[in-house]
């Protein structure tokens, strides 16, 4: 029996701010996973799902919103341990997400003790369970994907901190845009395998550059000149603590090594700023201090002539005065 084909990540029109963010999240797990905020009907799940095929495992879990601690944690078995001398564990949702994605949808509306322990183990890639003096660890090294809809209720600041990006959606999408999002739906429903094998190439690649950029993660330095500029930024933007510094620090480097650079550079700083500062702030809505005024990453992407850019590989050198080009985020359809 075959699974079922997911809409794949490299066919999804638009959102290339929240692609980068997830695929960051995937080159890194240690940044913390992503948030993502905005209203229904924008195809989170979709996102989330398709990032999930760009990792080894593949593997893509849901915590149901009524989850209990036990079916997140795992339980343990005393009778057994007793009787065998060993602890018989049956795992939860976080043991069956190891390797790959965990999804949680409406993170807003989950008990507060459950969304802590949750970014416990996605901050430590362990998950401990204690009863009784006798215990169990296991790995739990999963990319977690939170969903909410602001206007359904707040995350506490205590825990939206510990998210390490965070990405807003916005709902007014143009007519063109809706249209091919449209299209492209119809398209995989009419046929989801002949639109998963057309895709298959623009997929293969991603899940390839994913993949390189892992592996040169560890040789990029987290050097003390990129944090000194990153420190003095947070600085700058009011944040509280300490933790948007090394997430931001964090980010960056898997932004290098997702460019294939050796080192962290000005605009891999720059182009996850806001990531890592939009729901650190104290002013939810004010724009990443920067000391040169650098541009967002939303700016970047909408002006063409820029540069490298995050997903070009054309120098803007190498174009005429005044040239304008079409730089695609993500790869055409076939």
């Amino acid at each position: 029996m075959t699974d079922t084909p997911h809409f794949p990540l490299s066919a999804v029109v638009g959102a290339d701010d929240l692609k980068l963010a997830l695929c960051l999240a995937a080159i890194d797990p240690k940044i913390g996973g992503v948030l993502i905020e905005g209203p229904r009907g924008m195809a989170k799940s979709t996102l989330a799902r398709g990032l999930a095929d760009l990792l080894a495992s593949g593997q893509f879990v849901t915590l149901p919103l009524g989850a209990t601690e036990e079916r997140l944690v795992g339980t343990l078995d005393l009778d057994a341990a007793l009787g065998e001398g060993r602890a018989q564990f049956s795992p939860g949702v976080l043991a069956k997400a190891d390797g790959g994605v965990l999804y949680v949808d409406e993170v807003n509306l989950l008990p507060d003790h459950l969304v802590d322990l949750l970014l416990d183990v996605a901050a430590s890639g362990t998950n401990l369970i204690e009863r009784d003096g006798i215990s169990h660890r296991h790995p739990a090294r999963f990319v977690l994907i939170g969903t909410m809809n602001p206007e359904e209720g707040e995350l506490r600041p205590q825990l939206l901190d510990r998210f390490g990006l965070n990405v807003a959606l916005d709902g007014h999408t143009a007519p063109a845009e809706r249209g091919q999002i449209i299209r492209r739906r119809l398209d995989f429903d009419s046929d989801p395998v002949a639109f998963c094998a057309q895709w298959a190439s623009a997929q293969g690649q991603l899940r390839e550059r994913c993949q390189n950029a892992r592996e040169r993660l560890s040789q990029i330095p987290l050097d003390d000149q990129a944090l000194a500029q990153i420190t003095e930024r947070c600085f700058a933007a009011g944040v509280d603590g300490l933790r948007a510094d090394l997430v931001w620090l964090r980010a960056a480097r898997a932004h290098a090594a997702w460019r294939g650079a050796p080192v962290i550079a000005a605009e891999d700083i720059d182009a996850v700023a806001e990531f890592a500062l939009r729901h650190r702030r104290r002013e939810h809505s004010a724009p990443a201090p920067s000391p040169s005024q650098a541009p967002s990453a939303g700016e970047r992407a909408a002006e063409p002539n820029e540069g490298q850019g995050q997903w070009g590989d054309l120098p803007a050198q190498a174009l005429p005065t005044g040239a304008r080009r079409e730089v695609p985020s993500w790869p055409k359809k076939p």
